[in-house]
C-alpha cells in the first residue's frame, strides 16, 4: 500500500526545496559533479535487493534492469564531468571597452530553482526517481522533488535513499532532494501550481503531460514544463531498400516493435511503403516472425488494460485489416504483439490511426504513389523520432521527403530502428509537440542540464563578489568565452 504524502509534508518539502536553492546558488560546478558522482556510487552500492525488488513491481527481467542500472549510474557520472566542465554555465566576459560600451559585463547561467520531477514507469531506474531528470536538474543547480511513480514504489523508495545518503555524507541541506509518494493526482496538481516550484520534468503520456502543462500556463507565474509524451515513431521504407531487403527489414522491424513489451518511447508503431511485392515480402516474413514473440507481462495492470482497450480500438476502425497476431491464453498483464494494415488515405483521414499504441502494436500503411508517401509525411504530428528505411539512390530520389521530414522529428535515423536511445552529447531525445512540450530540449544526454538554467549577467562587479566562473582569476580553470574569444586562463587587466 503507497502511503499518501500529506499536504503539509509536502509543503515542508516545498520550503526546504527553495531553502536548498539559495545554497546550490553558491556550489560550484566542480562541487556539484563531485555530488553527482558520490550519487552515482550510493546507487552502484545497491545490491541484489534493488534488482529484485524492481523486478517483481515491474516484471522487467533481471537482465534488462541491471542493464538500466549501469546506465543510471553512467547518466549521473557522464552529466557530472560535462558540469564539471563549466559547459552549462556558459561563462561569457567582456571587458572594459570605454570608446564602446559602457563597462565591464560578464554572464553565466544558473540553476532556475526548484524542480518537479514525475517518475516514469517504463524506466524504474534511468527516468524515474534517479533518472536523468533529477541527475540534470541537480547539476544545473536545482534542488529536485521527485512525485514517485506508484508502480514501483518500493523501488523508487531504495533510489531516493541512496540520493540522501549523498546529501547526508556532504552535509548539504536535506531539501536538495525530496520524495512524494502517493497515487492521487491532486498531489501533481499541487505541486505545479505551487509558487515556489520553478519547473516540471515529465515522461509518460500525452493526457498526463498536457493536463501538466496547462496547469503550469495557468499559474500567476508560469513555469516551464518540460514532458516527454510518447510518439508513433514512423519508419518510411523507400523503393530500393525494400526491394532488396524486404525480409531482413521485417525482421529487424518485429524486433523492435516487440522489444521490451513494446513499452518504449521510442517504439516504431507504424511502418510506411509502397505496396506492391516488395512489400507483400515484407509482411510475409512479419507473419512468421511475430509467432515466435511470447507474450510477457507489462509493467503494470493500468498499461496493459490501456494497450489491450487502445489495440482493439485500432484494429476496429474501418479499412483496417489484421495481418499479425500472437494468441495468447487470457492472463492478467500478458502482452501480444498484433500489427494491422490499411491504406494511406485511410491513415491520413482516420485520427485514431495516429495515436500512439503503448506497447507491442503496429500499423503498416500501404501507398500507391510517392506522393501519397510525401502526404503521409506531411500530415504527421511531432515525434521523437523517424526512421528511413532506404539506399543512397533511395535518398538521392526522395530529397524533399527527407528534407520535410526534419521539421517533424527530434532524431532522424538512417536504417536501423529507434528503439535504443544513446546517453551521449548528440542525442536529441525530443521532437515536435505533441511528443514533448519543447523541441528545443532533450531528455537524455548532458545536454538535459540546459532545461534548467537561465543567463543572469554581472556589469561592473568587484571581482571579489563575482562567482567563481567569472572570476579574473579563473579559479575553477573552465574554458571562458572572452571578449569573443574562447581562453582557459586567468584573466590579467591593465590597470590606469
Amino acid at each position: 500500500m503507497i502511503e499518501e504524502t500529506s499536504t503539509q509534508n509536502i509543503e515542508r518539502r516545498i520550503q526546504m526545496a527553495a531553502e536548498a536553492y539559495q545554497f546550490l546558488k553558491n556550489t560550484t560546478v566542480k562541487e556539484r559533479a563531485a555530488f553527482m558522482n558520490a550519487v552515482a556510487d550510493q546507487i552502484e552500492a545497491l545490491g541484489e535487493e534493488l534488482l529484485t525488488t524492481a523486478h517483481a513491481e515491474t516484471s522487467l527481467p533481471l537482465a534488462r534492469l541491471t542493464g538500466e542500472k549501469a546506465r543510471t549510474t553512467g547518466q549521473w557520472r557522464s552529466y557530472a564531468k560535462a558540469v564539471a566542465t563549466g559547459t552549462y554555465t556558459e561563462p561569457r566576459i567582456d571587458l572594459a571597452q570605454p570608446d564602446w560600451q559602457k563597462g565591464d559585463i560578464r554572464k553565466y547561467n544558473v540553476g532556475i530553482g526548484p524542480v518537479v520531477v514525475f517518475g516514469a514507469s517504463n524506466f524504474p531506474f534511468a527516468f524515474s526517481t534517479a533518472g536523468g531528470d533529477t541527475a540534470s536538474a541537480i547539476g544545473a543547480g536545482c534542488p529536485v522533488i521527485v512525485k514517485a511513480h506508484p508502480a514501483h514504489s518500493e523501488t523508487s523508495q531504495m533510489m531516493a535513499d541512496a540520493i540522501t545518503a549523498a546529501v547526508t555524507a556532504f552535509e548539504w541541506p536535506e531539501g536538495i532532494f525530496s520524495h512524494i509518494t502517493g497515487a492521487s493526482y491532486d498531489i501533481g496538481t499541487y505541486l505545479t501550481q505551487h509558487p515556489d516550484i520553478r519547473a516540471v520534468a515529465f515522461t509518460g503520456s500525452f493526457n498526463g503531460g498536457k493536463a501538466l502543462f496547462d496547469i503550469a500556463n495557468l499559474r500567476e507565474n508560469p513555469i516551464p514544463v518540460f514532458a516527454e509524451m510518447g510518439s508513433i515513431n514512423p519508419v518510411f521504407a523507400l523503393k530500393q531498400l525494400l526491394e532488396n531487403k524486404a525480409e531482413i527489414l521485417a525482421k529487424e522491424y518485429i524486433t523492435s516493435l516487440t522489444l521490451g513489451v513494446g513499452q518504449f518511447c521510442t517504439n516504431p508503431g507504424v511502418f510506411i511503403a509502397l505496396k506492391g511485392n516488395s512489400l507483400d515480402r515484407f509482411i510475409n516474413t512479419l507473419k512468421d516472425e511475430i509467432q515466435k514473440v511470447a507474450p510477457a507481462n507489462m509493467l503494470h495492470k493500468g498499461i496493459f488494460e490501456s494497450f489491450e482497450k487502445n489495440k482493439k480500438i485500432a484494429t476496429e476502425q474501418p479499412d483496417v485489416e489484421l495481418i499479425a497476431s500472437v494468441n495468447k491464453e487470457t492472463e492478467d498483464c500478458l502482452g501480444s504483439a498484433s500489427v494491422i494494415k490499411t491504406n494511406a488515405r485511410n491513415f491520413m483521414n482516420n485520427p485514431v490511426l495516429s495515436e500512439e499504441v503503448f506497447g507491442p502494436f503496429g500499423i503498416i500503411v500501404a501507398c500507391e504513389t510517392d506522393e501519397e508517401i510525401m502526404n503521409v509525411a506531411q500530415q504527421l504530428k511531432g515525434q521523437l523520432t523517424i526512421t528511413v528505411a532506404a539506399t543512397d539512390e533511395d535518398l538521392r530520389n526522395h530529397f524533399m521527403l527527407i528534407n520535410f521530414l526534419k521539421d517533424k522529428c527530434g532524431r532522424l535515423l538512417f536504417n536501423g530502428m529507434p528503439t535504443g536511445v544513446e546517453v551521449v552529447y548528440a542525442m536529441q531525445h525530443g521532437g515536435p509537440f505533441p511528443s514533448t512540450t519543447d523541441s528545443r530540449f532533450t531528455s537524455v544526454g548532458p545536454d538535459a542540464v540546459k532545461r534548467f538554467i537561465r543567463p543572469v549577467s554581472f556589469q561592473n562587479w568587484p571581482d571579489e563578489f563575482l562567482p567563481e566562473e567569472l572570476k579574473n582569476e579563473n579559479p575553477l580553470q573552465i574554458s571562458r568565452l572572452v571578449d569573443g574569444e574562447m581562453n582557459s586562463g586567468s584573466l590579467i587587466l591593465q590597470t590606469t
